[in-house]
């Protein structure tokens, strides 16, 4: 195996893509991770950290470019960590989404029948997230000392400046410009991670797409900020703006939201419409940033249930109360489950705004709340016949998954953003009674790697308990995906 120091340089031919965006490619069986590289392409890259099996690299050179090599529109794709595939077409990013939920339903999931389906793209990939999430820093280069909004660079919490993003909705340009004039006239200062002082973290902007309602919010490291009127005057004007208000993070953590926020000036949150139910939206609760391919996965997650209108349904991991609400209109009985109580908040809230008197919501882990509930049932009126969970990218943990398996549903939808902790859970959950039926990938997130998925699964044993093995090691998906030995 060869030795490798920094600052090398080596002609790679990339093979693969890793889970956070790098170029994968390999020279005599030792690993290299290169940003800036895509699948197909040849590549002179630069050695930045060499180890015993691996090393990252940074492309200087594309040699002979991949099929659907394209020059990124954005001025500071690659710099910024956001966007890792602006250097495919968007042919080329559905195929490699594709195949890296194929891979991983076949080859961590063991499912080697299992449909796949094609994966659902967008018309038009630009300008869909309702979310925008800016760090606040003090410039270095660029009119040195003064504050700057960006994004963070890959594996980094330095600043990439910019002005805009293409993944946002056009006009939020002018809430960073609103927001970067208040902050050099009013002497706020950003927060310095490193010595835990200054006072301004981030800047969170939310949009519902239905209504143009637009939110801001300051991340804080204290309860205030000087000369608040003087933040109004400048975003108040912009269209859509219906409020501004502080979430609290006094911590030092790369945590970017507090538990508390406190309201300013109009609201703290916004509405987002789906088909006729409205959603009000705190700043603190999960909401899908995508809402055109958020009612795609809404709709198939609504056709895997199965519904006649007799079903009882969990939600888990409910936010919001989105899927609940959209699916209670087709039910008998919704119970949704969420540990953000903001979020719970909402989804009572949008609920009764909706007439909707089929849905409950409970605060709490849906591993604790459900035994409880379920045991308190004397009736059996709150069995599911559909569970539907929509957990974070680390999928389920075991004690959940024992908790689904003990409630006996007859389908399992499972909504998923990462086909890694997906394929793993559907291995555990057909190990205890149920089989895969088919998966759905759905293109959620165009220009990242990040891919949302809907499987289906069925109930084909009457067994209420098992004990539960999570005895699929991940280390083994990143030994598959990323190369041997490379450990996140």
């Amino acid at each position: 195996m060869p030795v490798f120091t920094k600052n090398d340089i080596v002609t790679v031919t990339i093979e693969d893509i890793s889970d956070t965006g790098e170029g994968i490619g390999h020279i005599d069986g030792f690993t290299l991770f290169v940003s800036r590289a895509v699948p197909g392409d040849i590549v002179r890259a630069r050695i930045l950290k060499a180890k015993k099996t691996y090393a990252i690299a940074k492309t200087e050179e594309v040699l002979t470019p991949a099929p659907g090599r394209v020059t990124p529109e954005c001025p500071v794709a690659g710099a910024c960590g956001g966007c890792q595939l602006s250097y495919l077409s968007y042919d080329a990013q559905l195929a490699l989404k594709q195949k890296k939920v194929e891979d991983c339903v076949r080859r961590i999931g063991g499912f080697s029948e299992v449909p796949v389906l094609p994966i659902l793209g967008m018309s038009d990939p630009r300008g869909y997230r309702n979310k925008g999430q800016f760090p606040v820093d003090t410039s270095v280069g660029r009119n040195d000392g003064e504050p700057v909004l960006g994004f963070y660079a890959g594996h980094s919490h330095r600043i990439v400046p910019t002005d805009s993003c293409m993944m946002l909705w056009p006009g939020h340009e002018k809430i960073l410009t609103a927001v970067s004039e208040y902050l050099r006239e009013s002497g706020a200062a950003p927060y310095d991670e490193e010595t835990g002082k200054g006072l301004v973290r981030h800047v969170l902007m939310r949009r519902g797409a239905a209504t143009g309602e637009v939110s801001v919010c300051l991340v804080i490291n204290g309860r205030s900020i000087p000369k608040a009127d003087l933040l109004w005057r400048k975003i108040n004007p912009i269209p859509g703006i219906v409020g501004l208000c502080l979430n609290v993070n006094t911590q030092k953590t790369n945590v970017i939201l507090g538990r508390e926020t406190l309201p300013l000036f109009g609201r703290t949150t916004v509405t987002d419409r789906l088909e006729d139910v409205s959603f009000e939206i705190s700043p603190t609760s999960f909401y899908q940033v995508n809402p055109v391919q958020m009612k795609v996965v809404y709709d198939t997650a609504l056709s895997y249930a199965g519904l006649t209108g007799e079903e009882v349904i969990w939600d888990l991991y409910c936010g919001i109360g989105t899927i609940s609400l959209f699916l209670a209109k087709h039910a008998k009985r919704v119970y949704g489950v969420e540990i953000v109580p903001d979020a719970v908040a909402n989804a009572r809230a949008n609920a009764a705004a909706a007439g909707i008197e089929n849905a409950s919501f409970f605060e709490g882990a849906a591993e604790e709340v459900i035994p409880k509930l379920l045991s308190e049932d004397t009736t059996g009126q709150m069995r599911p016949d559909v569970v539907v969970v929509d957990p974070p990218r680390k999928g389920c943990d075991k004690s959940l998954l024992e908790t689904i398996v003990s409630m006996s549903p007859k389908r399992i939808v499972y909504v998923s953003c990462d086909p890694a902790t997906l394929a793993r859970d559907m291995r555990i959950l057909c190990d205890s009674g149920y089989e895969a039926v088919k998966v759905q990938p759905v293109d959620q997130f165009p220009s990242s790697v990040h891919v949302e998925s809907i499987a289906l699964l069925q109930r084909v044993s009457n067994t209420r308990s098992r004990s539960i093995t999570l005895d699929v090691d991940m280390e083994d998906y990143h030994r598959i995906i990323n190369g041997d030995d490379h450990k996140k």
